[in-house]
Formats: structure tokens, sequence, C-alpha cells
């Protein structure tokens, strides 16, 4: 019987190897032959009839000089006037999605999250400062911002060519558009579009630090004068090739710089100054309805697929790469604070479980398009353990009011971010290696920036219009104080 066994599962192999050798023999070998064979039976005699056919002597039988190859355009370093059939359809439809994405992030994504974690007397006041924001520097980037961020210039700032997108051209007759030199196979409309996102999402953020009691009408000014003087300075520094840490190689794919270093070091700054909320550490401030911040955090973390594969500028292998890592250490992140605070306090809450997604996904965005999936997973787990305790430890033992934990989520996951970028990096897939003492130059140049910066403009707007709330109108709430609603 166990030769009969023996017996028949050899011959099941045999026929099985019988039916695939084929197979492996034409996909290993066969059509390099063939096309070996073809070239010899068809091209030969080709060869022969031309030769027999052209007399001897004559100025055809004369061997003529192969052709010079097409010289290689050089790369565009300017906006630049092209036909239209050098825009690419496909890397314009996925930045065209990826913008709105981006869009998504704040309203509603951002406005959510945020308006979730105030108390209820606060929660329309909470979304207006993100819908407002976004009307505010969209406004500013069409009229300036764009221009002075995007456009080359010094080391420190770009031009004014672009004011009010002057030769930002679709000539629909002469088939001729404008591109940008960072993503030349899309319109620059739509280049100009998608950075607008993300100028719009910066500030934003920062109203998580002073939640619950700035003025709305110094919220405005402030966001105002912070875009031009603050996020346009450090856009046009990392992302503009003539911006003085682009030269001097600071990677930074999609914003850990320019955007969360940015937004977490002005929003600590905010804070302290702003000084803590009536009540702070004295009585409760739990969060109202965290159905709206899971929701919010939800949305964020889907607008952060265009975020980070969108700064690739085109449907592409990067692209695809940076949607990949960021999903991963976004997860691992999550796990990572979770893991921590069940440990620390005996509970994993669903508050930190969406914390800790967004720390992951603020630390994967400068290295989205530079590293593989194991800088994401050391990313992820520093994200995750790193800013769980900058969001409770060392916000407790300074004791500063940083209402939404914008300092500890964006700044450190920021610079955890940037710093590991520098060590991450994979030339195979971002083109360039990475050092950390090239990284530590750009995250301490915006941090020294943004933090001196914002402190002048909250104390001009201090002397203007006034920062703070009333008491009476504190402990009313913005809601009915600033804006005569309830939700």
């Amino acid at each position: 019987m166990r030769t009969q066994q023996i017996v028949a599962r050899f011959l099941l192999v045999s026929v099985f190897l019988g039916a695939i050798g084929p197979v492996c023999a034409q996909e290993s070998g066969a059509p390099a032959t063939a096309a070996v064979d073809s070239s010899a039976t068809v091209a030969t005699p080709a060869k022969q009839d031309s030769a027999a056919a052209i007399p001897q002597g004559s100025p055809a039988a004369a061997p003529t000089p192969a052709a010079s190859p097409a010289p290689i355009a050089a790369p565009i370093t300017t906006p630049t006037l092209v036909d239209v059939s050098k825009i690419n359809a496909g890397d314009t439809a996925w930045m065209l999605s990826a913008t709105a994405l981006v869009l998504l992030m704040t309203i509603p994504g951002l406005a959510l999250f945020y308006a979730g974690m105030v108390r209820k007397k606060n929660v329309l006041g909470t979304m207006a400062h993100s819908f407002a924001t976004t009307c505010v520097v969209t406004i500013l980037w069409v009229v300036v911002g764009y221009s002075l961020a995007f456009m080359p210039g010094s080391g420190f700032l770009g031009s004014l060519e672009r004011v009010m997108l002057h030769g930002m051209e679709f000539l629909k007759d002469a088939g001729k558009i404008t591109v940008h030199h960072v993503a030349p196979t899309i319109p620059e409309s739509v280049f100009m579009m998608f950075q607008m996102t993300f100028a719009i999402i910066t500030p934003a953020l920062i109203t998580g630090a002073i939640a619950e009691r700035m003025k709305f009408s110094a919220l405005l000014c402030f966001v105002a004068l912070w875009s031009l003087l603050v996020y346009v300075p450090v856009a046009h520094w990392v992302w503009e090739p003539t911006g003085w840490l682009a030269a001097k190689g600071v990677l930074d794919f999609a914003g850990g710089t320019v955007v969360h270093i940015n937004a977490g070091i002005s929003g600590l700054v905010a804070a302290l100054i702003l000084r803590p909320r009536a009540g702070f550490g004295k009585e409760s401030m739990a969060p109202h309805n965290l159905v709206l911040t899971v929701i919010g955090a939800s949305l964020l973390w889907v607008g952060w697929f265009g975020f980070n594969a969108g700064s690739a500028g085109a449907a592409d292998g990067r692209a695809g790469m940076a949607m990949l890592v960021t999903q991963f250490a976004t997860a691992v992140a999550a796990l990572a604070w979770m893991a921590v605070e069940w440990i620390r306090r005996g509970k994993p809450s669903v508050l930190g479980l969406v914390s800790g997604a967004v720390s992951g996904l603020v630390a994967i965005t400068p290295a989205s398009g530079f590293v593989d999936v194991t800088g994401a997973l050391v990313i992820g787990i520093a994200a995750g353990v790193i800013c769980y305790w900058g969001a409770t430890s060392l916000k407790s033992k300074f004791g500063y009011d940083d209402s939404l934990d914008v300092f500890g989520v964006h700044a450190i996951g920021g610079i955890i971010g940037a710093l590991l970028t520098g060590v991450f990096a994979v030339k195979a897939i971002g083109g360039v290696d990475g050092s950390i003492v090239t990284q530590a130059i750009g995250v301490v140049s915006t941090i020294a920036y943004s933090g001196i910066v914002t402190a002048i403009i909250l104390v001009v707007v201090e002397l203007t219009v006034g920062l703070r709330l009333k008491p009476e109108d504190e402990r009313e709430g913005l809601d009915l104080a600033q804006h005569g609603e309830q939700a």
C-alpha cells in the first residue's frame, strides 16, 4: 500500500511538472530565442536584397554616418509657457484629486477633530476658526502668497512675478499653458491650488493651541500676518529650488518643517503669550463629543494621502510609495500610543488612539517620499511613544495650556520625522542620500524663525485689537460671546 502511495505521488508530481514545464521554458528563454531566430530569418534577407539592388561604387553604397542623437532639453527652472501636449492627463487628474483631499483635511476634517475636543460652549467658534482661516488664506495666496513662496527669487523669499497670478496662462486657441518648474507635467493652476491647501491647513493647526480663549477678530489678524510673514518664507526656503534650505539639501517631502514644526512651535508660543484658559488645572475641560473627533481624525487620515502622495506631483511610483508608508506609519503610531497609554493608565482611550494616528501622519510627512517600510516602522513607533510623552508628561511638567496638543503632536512629531528622514532616506526611492546634520539645520532654523516672528506678530495684534477674550466672554463661551449662536 505504501509503495502504491509513493508511485501515485510520483506520477502526480510528474504530471504537474510536465504541465508547467513548457510554460516555464517559454517564460525563461523561449521569447528571447524566438526574437533572435525571427531577426535571423527576416532581417538578413532584407539586407541581402538591398545590397543586391545597389550597384557597387554608387553613392548609396558608401557608408552613411550615424545620425547624432537629439539634444536633451535642459530642465526648466522657472514657470514656463508650454504646449498643452506637455501636460500629462494622469498626473493632472491625480493632482486635482489630491488637492481636494488636502482641502478636506481642513474643512471639515480639522474643524471636526478640534470641535469634538473642546467644551460644548465653544464648538461653533472652534469650527469657525478652520473655516475662516480657509477663506483668509485663499485670498492672500492668490493675491501675493503663491508668488512670494514659489517664484524664483533670493534664498529667503520669492518674487512678485505672480501677484494676482499675473502670467499664469491657459491659452485655449493657441494650445499653450504655463507649468511650474517643480511640477512640469501639470497645469500651473493645479500646482498653485495644491500648494494653497497646505498654506490653509498650517495656520488652522495653530488654532488648536489657543482654543477657547482668543478673540475672533484677533484670530483673523493673526492668521493673515502669520501666513505672509512665517508660512510663505519657510515654504520658499524648503520647497522652491532657490530657497536656502533646499540648496543645503534639507529633505521635506510634504511638510514636516514647513507645516508641522512651523505650526507646532507657533502654537506653543501663542499658548504661552495668551496664558492658560480660565480654570485650567482647576476644573474639568473634558472633550464634549469625541464622536466628532474620531470622524475628524478619520477624514484627516484619508486626506493625508493627498497630502503625502500628492507631494510627488505626479501619478507615479514615488506617489505610491508615499501612500504606502503613510498608511503603515500611521497604523504603527496609533498602536504605539495606545500601548503606552494602556500600560501607564490601565485603559486604552479612543482619544489616545486617534491622537497616536495623527502623530504618525505628522512624523511620516517629511519622510514619505524618501523612506521604505523599515523607516516607516521606526518613525511610527517613535512618533507614537514620544508624542504621547509630549502631550502628557511634558505638558504637565511645564504647565502650559496647549489646549489641543498642537505642540505635543505637531512640533514634536514633525521634529521626529524630519530628523529620522536623514537617517532612513533611501536613495533608490528619493534620489538623494539623507543627512541628520542637514536635517537638524532645517529643524533649528524653522524653530527659531517661527518662534520669534510668531511672538512679534502676537504682540502687534495685542497692541492693536487685543488677543484675549474678556473673562465674562470666556465663561460664556465663544459661540454666544463671539458669534451669537449655539450648537
